[in-house]
């Protein structure tokens, strides 16, 4: 038996409740198994439990042993003193409270249907890809559909979270954080670090005064990406030499080391050095981006924005100094709908949270919807295990299911999982 189990059976009333009584022999009725707590102190906040005649409020604490409470020091902690009903599976001691009254206790381990427990325990052994790989098919399709929205909701909040941060340490300057954090996406998984360490060794502000120098921007960014500290000897990689040693003193700035980026492994188109000359491309063509994307409501107008090639030099490069075969390098489709899921969306989803304007969130929702489902690995899974996978909405929900829930084996906090364990 686990806590965690007991929790569940708690907080849903999943036991026979029938004559409920305490240790003691007092009739028990739940009006309200209280707010599941998941910090320090008692299990669940504002219960309602009538014991006898009288309707107590306050906290319910769960256990599985009676005597957990003194291995667990309750019985020194304040935090505990307005304990209503403590409910444990195994009733192996008598408790009372400073005061000297019995704290009301109800024993549970009977009245737990023994299938229900034998279904938590084959989910949390298995080796299956998802535990419930076997049984998911049986899920309603109206609990399969509310359980994805909830968790595309969630997905779109911890990513709101990583934007709040980043606007905090701007000082609340929207077009700042929007710019790091576009730069970040640039990197795309592989490089997004040292992408968004770039943009932050160098304010947009910069950039926008040589706007209208494209030589200037790309020397500015390969400069800051520590790519122009080697010998060159083509001329386009030594005229962004010169244009950076005297924009690298006029601004002071210091440049990252190259060993930050990587290569290895990666495709030539998708090499750091071509993401740098596309993003300086996307800095030379657009200015006060974050503006446009919250005001700009026609999609292809958006997707326009992001639709970026690179200068002529690197048309026939993928790193400075070797000539490699011409070859189109713009953002291709998949780039850019990776771009709007991972930034552009989340983005007009905390800005219209944050502003309290309910048609930015739900055009957030609506792009979603509109953009080809995903293609990975996790994504190819669940449609072998034919679970519908028609837009980015859904492949964005299925990722969050997967990592957050099936990967970490957290069935009781799932709705697919909390139907499976009383319907299986």
């Amino acid at each position: 038996m686990t806590e965690e189990f007991l929790h569940h059976i708690w907080k849903f009333r999943l036991f026979d409740q029938l004559e409920l009584k305490t240790t003691k022999g007092e009739a028990i009725k739940i009006e309200k198994p209280g707010d599941h707590n998941f910090d320090a102190g008692p299990d669940f906040f504002n219960g309602k439990i009538k014991v006898g005649e009288t309707l107590w409020a306050g906290n319910v604490e769960v256990h599985i042993n009676a005597s957990d409470w003194k291995k667990h020091f309750h019985q020194h902690d304040k935090a505990y003193d307005n304990i209503i009903l403590h409910v444990v599976n195994n009733a192996d001691t008598v408790l009372y409270r400073s005061t000297g009254e019995e704290i009301p206790t109800i024993e549970i381990k009977d009245r737990i249907h023994s299938k229900l427990y034998q279904n938590y325990l084959d989910f949390k052994s298995s080796s299956d890809w998802i535990p419930c790989e076997k049984q998911i098919s049986s899920v309603p399709s109206i609990i399969l559909n509310s359980t994805l929205d909830k968790l595309l909701l969630e997905r779109l909040e911890r990513k709101s979270e990583y934007i709040l941060n980043s606007l905090s340490l701007n000082n609340n300057n929207w077009e700042e954080t929007f710019y790091q954090l576009l730069a970040r996406n640039f990197g795309f998984k592989t490089n997004a670090e040292p992408f968004e360490l770039l943009a932050k060794s160098i304010p947009s502000l910069v950039l926008a005064k040589h706007k209208n120098s494209r030589i200037q921007i790309e020397a500015l960014l390969f400069g800051q990406a520590g790519m122009l500290e080697e010998h060159h000897e083509d001329q386009y990689a030594l005229q962004l030499q010169n244009e950076y040693v005297f924009l690298k003193q006029k601004f002071k700035l210091q440049p990252l080391e190259k060993h930050l980026w990587k290569f290895l492994r990666l495709r030539p188109v998708n090499f750091p050095s071509i993401r740098i000359a596309q993003f300086a491309d996307l800095v030379f063509n657009s200015s006060h981006l974050f503006s446009k994307i919250i005001t700009i409501s026609n999609e292809s107008d958006l997707r326009n924005i992001l639709n970026v090639n690179v200068s002529a030099y690197w048309e026939t490069h993928f790193m400075l100094g070797k000539a490699s075969k011409k070859r189109s390098k713009h953002l291709g489709n998949e780039a850019i709908d990776n771009i709007f899921i991972n930034t552009v969306i989340p983005f007009l989803f905390v800005y219209g949270k944050q502003k309290g304007n309910e048609r930015l969130v739900e055009r957030a929702l609506s792009l979603l919807e509109s953009i080809t489902a995903e293609n990975n690995a996790i994504i190819r899974k669940w449609d072998e295990l034919r679970i519908p996978v028609s837009n980015a909405y859904a492949t964005q929900a299925l990722l969050q299911l997967k990592n957050e829930y099936c990967s970490k084996k957290r069935c009781l906090n799932c709705s697919v999982g909390n139907y499976l364990l009383k319907n299986l």
